[in-house]
């Protein structure tokens, strides 16, 4: 059996010292440590999501203003585009003009060099029958 005298109250005096010394010494300090840890993990983690949600937020600017920078394109592209045909269409009416005055001026010449050469042949008719005819009759 286990006799309870004195040398029992000195050990549980030694155990409580080391113990209070111990804690001041070794267990509070790195109790502290452990505490100062967690809050500067606590601090980051809030900056990491801080920094992740304003470069999501920047991040969705972006793509909004490439939209609306790649509609701006697709319209003055669309616009140019329009512009050119109107252009085009007005170079070629133009142009329709131009050939349709010069073909007439050398229908017209064409016309008036006709006259021209048939009056000559006209002219030169009895000519040639006669001595078409005087080929043939010998």
């Amino acid at each position: 059996m286990i006799d309870l005298d004195y040398s029992f109250l000195i050990q549980l005096a030694n155990f409580l010292i080391t113990l209070l010394v111990l804690n001041f010494l070794m267990f509070g300090p790195i109790r502290e440590i452990i505490k100062r840890r967690a809050e500067l993990m606590n601090g980051q983690m809030g900056k990491i999501e801080q920094f992740t949600d304003q470069a999501d937020s920047k991040m969705k600017g972006y793509e909004k203003a490439l939209d609306e920078a790649r509609r701006a394109g697709m319209d003055v592209r669309n616009d140019l585009k329009e512009q050119g045909q109107q252009e085009e269409q007005k170079i070629l009416s133009e142009a329709g003009k131009v050939a349709a005055s010069t073909m007439k001026e050398a229908r017209d010449e064409i016309s008036a060099e006709k006259g021209e050469a048939m009056k000559v042949l006209d002219g030169q008719v009895d000519e040639f029958a006669q001595k078409v005819t005087a080929k043939v009759l010998g």
